[in-house]
């Protein structure tokens, strides 16, 4: 069961003809390319927002750290 070859593509093709029509193939072909540059579109998005609430996850982490390293000079300074 490899590829199909040539003469059952064709036959494969005369019957999505008859079945949807000349016209209606090209609509569906439009559809599809549509839904998948929606999809792919979304998933684009997605992953920014991903990116977007990672990089303020890191920031908050970095604004944390200066925070803990700013209180440690003061009780040092407090301390000497």
């Amino acid at each position: 069961m490899g590829m199909p070859s040539m003469p059952e593509l064709l036959v494969i093709l005369a019957i999505v003809v008859l079945l949807f029509g000349a016209k209606k193939i090209p609509e569906l072909a439009k559809g599809m390319g549509s839904g998948i540059r929606n999809f792919k579109k979304a998933m684009r998005e997605e992953e920014e927002e991903e990116l977007a609430a990672q990089q303020k996850a890191e920031k908050q982490v970095e604004q944390k750290t200066a925070e803990t390293v700013e209180a440690a000079k003061t009780e040092d300074k407090k301390e000497a």
